[in-house]
This record gives C-alpha cells, sequence and structure tokens, in this order.
C-alpha cells in the first residue's frame, strides 16, 4: 500500500511546556539553549550506537525484505489453515503485539463473523494466572489453533511454562504432528528455544541480537502477529523509517524525539518524576502500556554509566481519555506539580457517528444533538488540556492525522528513540534492566532451577515476616 508521508506526519505540540502558556512550571528558549552541550552529546551517543550493541532496532526499518516476505508467506498460510491465532510471551513479547492488534484492527475483531474478519481470533497469553489458561481453553479448539512462542532466552519462565502446558496437550492430541502448531520466535544463536525449536522441528523466525524485548515490536515479536491478522507490516516500517529519517537532523528544534526527550529530562531535573500517557483514541490504549514498560525499563536505574551511584528514572502512568477524565484527571489538575501529561489526539477517526436529535425538553443535553462523537472525543482533549495547562501543568500533545499501519509505525519509532535520547541525556545505560533480574533469579531459586543455591540460601536467611504485622 502506498502511503502519503506529507499528508501522514505526526506532529508534537510543545507549548504547554514553554513558560509562555504554564507559567513559572514551562521553560524558556533560553533555560532550552542552555542544555546545547548535553544535547549534541545525546544526539551524537545515540548516533554512534546505532546497529551496535543493543541499538539494533534502529536498523529495523531497513534491513528486514527477506523476513518479511518470509513473515508475509507464513501469514498467509495460517490465515488459510488455523481458526485460532495465540502468542505466548510476556513484556515486550506481548505488549508489542498487543499494542498493534489494538491499534489496527477491528475493536470487537474476535466477535466478528469470521468473512468480515478475514483471519484467525487473536489472543495474547501474557500471564501465568492458572484460571486466565484454562479460559483460553473454553473459547479455542488447539487442533485449530497455531502457537506463536516468543522468547529470546528462551528461559523466560512465564512463557516456557506456557510453551510446556500447551506442547503437552498438543502431542497428547496430535502426536507427531504438534509441531505444525507451533512457531518459536527466538535468538538464533543461544538459549534454549532456539535448540527445542530445532529438536521438535518448530518453524522459526529469529529477534536479532540487538534487540531487546521492549524494543521488538518491528522484529518478527511483532511482525508476524500482526501479519496474521492482516495489518500491513510493511506499512509499519515505512512509518518507522519515516520518523527515523526525521529524527536523524541534530538541530534539536527539527528532530521531534530529541526535543521530546530534552523536555523530559529538564522536567525530571525538576522533580517531575511520572509521566502520564493519554490517548484520546480507544486503538491506542495499549499504545500507553507498552510505552509504560519501554519508558519505565529503560530508564529506571540506580547507576551511572560511570558506575556511581543514583536513583533515577521516572514513573509512566496509562491513561486513558475520555475514560480517564472521570478517574485521574482530578488528580491531574489539584495535585502535585510532579507529572508531565503526554495527549495523543487523532485528525480524523476512522469511523463517524452523528448524535441525533431528542431530549428537547432537556437543554443540557440537548445542546449535544447535531455533533459527532468525533467532535465529542476532541472538545474532551481539548478540553482538558487547557484545563491543565491553566493549572500550570506541563503537558504536550501527540497529533495523529489518522490511526494506520504508517501513523503507528511513526509513533512507535518516536517513542523508542525519545527514550534513548532521554537514557543517553541521563547518563544511565538505557538497554539493560538489572532490576529485572533480581526478581528472575530469585524465582528460578524459589522453584529449584538448578545452579540457583546461593541464591536459594540467601533467600532462606532473609529475614522473617513477624506475625504482629499481619492483621
Amino acid at each position: 500500500m502506498r502511503y502519503n508521508k506529507k499528508e501522514l506526519r505526526l506532529r508534537v505540540d510543545f507549548n504547554n511546556m514553554m513558560s509562555k502558556s504554564v507559567g513559572h512550571e514551562g521553560f524558556s528558549e533560553r533555560q532550552i539553549a542552555s542544555y546545547v552541550e548535553e544535547v549534541e552529546a545525546a544526539f551524537a551517543a545515540v548516533t554512534a550506537g546505532r546497529g551496535k550493541g543493543m541499538m539494533g532496532w534502529t536498523e529495523l526499518p531497513y534491513n528486514q525484505d527477506d523476513v518479511v516476505e518470509d513473515i508475509l508467506a507464513t501469514a498467509k498460510q495460517i490465515r488459510k489453515n488455523f481458526e485460532y491465532f495465540v502468542v505466548l510471551g510476556i513484556g515486550g513479547s506481548a505488549l508489542g503485539p498487543i499494542a498493534a492488534f489494538q491499534a489496527i484492527c477491528h475493536l470487537h475483531y474476535n466477535d466478528l463473523p469470521k468473512r468480515k474478519r478475514k483471519g484467525p481470533k487473536f489472543y495474547v497469553e501474557d500471564n501465568v494466572d492458572p484460571e486466565r489458561m484454562q479460559a483460553l481453553f473454553d473459547v479455542i479448539d488447539v487442533e485449530k489453533t497455531m502457537f506463536n512462542v516468543i522468547t529470546k532466552s528462551g528461559s523466560t519462565s512465564e512463557t516456557m511454562t506456557q510453551y510446556l502446558i500447551i506442547n503437552d496437550i498438543l502431542k497428547k492430541k496430535l502426536g507427531d504432528k504438534a509441531k505444525d502448531h507451533i512457531i518459536a520466535t527466538t535468538s538464533a544463536n543461544s538459549g534454549n528455544l532456539i535448540k527445542i525449536a530445532q529438536k521438535e522441528g518448530y518453524k522459526t523466525f529469529f529477534i536479532p541480537d540487538g534487540v531487546g524485548g521492549r524494543f521488538s515490536e518491528l522484529c518478527p515479536v511483532g511482525l508476524l502477529p500482526a501479519a496474521v491478522v492482516n495489518i500491513d507490516i510493511k506499512g509499519l516500517l515505512q512509518g518507522a523509517r519515516y520518523m527515523d529519517e526525521q529524527c536523524s537532523n541534530p538541530n534539536v528544534k527539527k528532530n521531534p524525539a530529541l526535543l521530546a526527550a530534552l523536555m523530559q529530562y529538564m522536567a525530571m531535573k525538576r522533580g517531575k518524576n511520572i509521566s502520564v500517557m493519554m490517548p484520546y483514541a480507544d486503538g491506542l490504549k495499549f499504545v500507553a502500556d507498552w510505552y509504560a514498560q519501554l519508558w519505565a525499563e529503560s530508564l529506571g536505574k540506580n547507576k551511572n554509566l560511570d558506575g556511581t551511584a543514583c536513583n533515577k528514572g521516572q514513573t509512566p502512568v496509562k491513561s486513558l481519555g475520555v475514560t480517564d477524565q472521570h478517574s485521574q484527571v482530578q488528580l491531574y489538575a489539584e495535585g502535585p506539580f510532579d507529572k508531565v501529561i503526554t495527549f495523543i489526539g487523532v485528525d480524523n477517526y476512522r469511523a463517524e457517528v452523528k448524535i441525533p436529535d431528542g431530549c428537547e425538553d432537556f437543554p443540557n443535553v440537548n445542546f449535544l444533538c447535531g455533533h459527532t462523537m468525533s467532535e465529542l472525543i476532541t472538545a474532551e482533549r481539548k478540553a482538558t488540556e487547557y484545563a491543565l495547562t491553566k493549572a500550570g501543568k506541563l503537558n504536550h500533545t501527540i497529533m495523529l492525522p489518522v490511526l494506520n499501519e504508517f501513523t503507528l509505525g511513526e509513533l512507535l519509532m518516536f517513542f523508542m528513540l525519545k527514550t534513548a535520547y532521554a537514557g543517553a541525556l541521563m547518563g544511565i545505560d538505557t538497554f539493560n534492566q538489572p532490576g529485572v533480574e533480581e526478581g528472575k533469579n530469585a524465582t528460578y531459586a524459589l522453584l529449584g532451577r538448578p545452579g540457583y543455591d546461593e541464591k536459594r540460601a540467601e533467600l532462606a536467611n532473609a529475614p522473617q515476616k513477624l506475625n504482629k504485622y499481619i492483621i
């Protein structure tokens, strides 16, 4: 599909981050200019790191032509032969596929008749709650299901637990044909899953070595599930490439991701340690969830690059307009000055519903008549933006001309680049996650994984809970 880049260009409005709009809480042109050396260093660091180490994700919009063709051919066969497609994964292996599915597909996709869906019903199992797993078996027929197991290491406890359960059921029902119901997305060079896949004969797709989970949506982790439900993955990559090109400019005023990162960095230095993501479109609800992992796991660190101690980061909060105007905005408007709110708006919604005439005797209801729902949701976004600005609360707005594959690709790449620039400005390792590893290691020890005897002993010697504090 051909996309008009100029018509689909994402816009970022920073007016309400400036002192001219929000008073002393905002920033001046002079203050922004004072960070020129730090900005230049951050841009240079990200540019120098492209395609190296754990920054392989920067090249995904450019280097996957053959992989994309394989994915498209595989997805076509899945649509032809299976009625259900289930992703087994957690973290980025689940949040990315969920976000893309919700953003592009019909909001009640699984409830549509097959002739309208034109693809299998889609599920993502991203937890190990036993009730959830059992509930899945109540709505699918495993003999008509393709399972996509996604884990780079093949040692992710949650995903491999799901795999063990599914593989056991499939083998009992289908014997040797069980292998035709599992696709593995994993590392090509290391880990357990690639070894299992080779032994069992599974179709495999590979996660590039330099791509971490939270940066993996634009590789087979996200592209295969997207293609299965008829999302235009080439358009997704085209949008990401277009955003990447815009963000190749070292001038902070012409690089939207770099300016967004600087604004958040300046806000953090003032103690604004909460980042609220508030899209005004149900299709973008789970983009906020995806962003929460990206921002939290990348920036929440206790060591600087030079090894000195720190406790840095900005807590992401997911919100949904208009829904959470009725649950969270009271806090944002009148609570502490510790947040930066990011609105995401859409110029043109993909459907329109006119509000009909009625309730003529009730003027405070009848005023809605003749308007449309898109007018209402847009007015609510603008009104909330105004109210927060009037209260002196920092906010900015990302506008999508329309929500489609191209603009979603732009948006995902914008956030990934923004995160990379922010981490460089903060002087931390944006791409590791040692805090997550501690919890993983403790889990392994508690469940008796070999090689974790020392951690098991450490847990056994941890301070015991006192009954007097349990009531």
